[in-house]
């Protein structure tokens, strides 16, 4: 509403010198259905709000974590934002939500369900979210009709995967959603989920350390090596936590390119290593000498700004790491917010 659009929130970022775009973040609706009763059958999601300004994830009888309020009262994110400078925020749901392991129709129905949520959030909202999208990936007609139909909404993409069900990105399915993807000029965003090695790796927190940015590489090592960015160079794909690993094994990936073409290069003859400068990773190292390699690696114009807010594992400083590793100027404001609105084919003066 434009009420809402020009409310005092939005004057608190007057001052700020350098605008801050955060394309990595979660949300997820206050309330819940409770698709299981609905469908009949799965561990679908819901909240149990069992104390004020938290709530219990559920998936089915087994809780998974609790969240606070900031994962769904769009005011309270925007108040805790501006103690870091940021003014925008990036908002997909919590992997977990994807359900890609139901009935097509049943997941078209819950992302139907979460898009309208983002949709109406950032018509409310529309300088302080950019919204992206979810789609039922294992339909690809279904799929392909909701990506129609979040730009209708007003989605400038949609966040998927890293593997749906266990198929890598390549698989042939899975071909023309992205092939829709760079049709219409929806962005990409790619997120570990459903991590290899899942039940054997429980014990240290394992699946998010060691799992996720191992989840990463193979999506990217998937898109490479089956030939869809060579297939699809206007693709615009943003890949969550710096690329995963990688970026810091890219010299490994190509030897293997180059010692074992009968075995890796069976899909694209291109070398991986040309595919760096081709998509972006967000900033999200916890580390000033890997975003350094990052940069390098990547190129200062394909690191985005993301904190993976609201979770503890994120940088929940929003950068702060970054203002203090004396980087010029002008590579700082890429990061911060350039190189998102040129991943999202947006214009800074919708938020200034």
């Amino acid at each position: 509403m434009e009420s809402q659009a020009v409310s005092p929130l939005f004057f608190m970022f007057a001052d700020m010198e350098t605008l801050k775009i955060d394309m990595h973040t979660h949300i997820i609706p206050e309330k819940l259905p409770r698709f299981a009763e609905k469908f009949g059958y799965g561990d679908f999601i819901y909240l149990d709000h069992h104390r004020p300004g938290f709530a219990r994830m559920m998936k089915g009888t087994e809780f998974f974590r609790e969240i606070e309020a900031n994962c769904w009262d769009p005011d309270l994110r925007i108040r805790e934002y501006a103690q870091f400078n940021t003014r925008v925020q990036v908002v997909c749901t919590i992997p977990v939500m994807f359900s890609y392991w139901a009935k097509p129709q049943d997941t078209l129905e819950l992302s139907r369900f979460l898009n309208d949520d983002i949709a109406r959030l950032v018509a409310d909202y529309p300088k302080q979210y950019i919204g992206l999208g979810t789609l039922p990936m294992q339909d690809t007609e279904l799929a392909i009709r909701e990506l129609e139909r979040c730009r209708e909404i007003g989605l400038v993409g949609v966040q998927i995967g890293s593997n749906i069900n266990d198929r890598n990105l390549h698989e042939a399915e899975f071909f023309p959603i992205f092939e829709a993807f760079q049709e219409l000029g929806m962005a990409l965003f790619v997120h570990p989920w459903n991590m290899m090695g899942f039940q054997s790796t429980q014990r240290y927190w394992l699946p998010w350390l060691v799992g996720m940015p191992a989840e990463t590489s193979r999506a990217i090592c998937s898109l490479i090596f089956g030939g869809v960015l060579e297939r699809l160079p206007q693709l615009r794909c943003n890949f969550a936590h710096a690329g995963g690993s990688f970026l810091p094994t890219i010299g490994r990936i190509e030897h293997g390119f180059n010692c074992r073409p009968d075995l890796v290069a069976v899909d694209n003859p291109v070398n991986p290593r040309e595919y760096l400068g081709k998509f972006w990773v967000d900033c999200i190292t916890h580390d000033p000498v890997m975003l350094r390699y990052v940069l390098d690696t990547a190129g200062v114009d394909k690191v985005t700004l993301g904190s993976d807010y609201p979770f503890p594992l994120g940088d929940l400083e929003i950068g702060a790491f970054i203002e203090e590793m004396d980087l010029p100027s002008a590579t700082v404001e890429k990061i911060f917010f350039q190189n998102t609105l040129d991943w999202l084919q947006l214009d800074k003066q919708q938020f200034v």
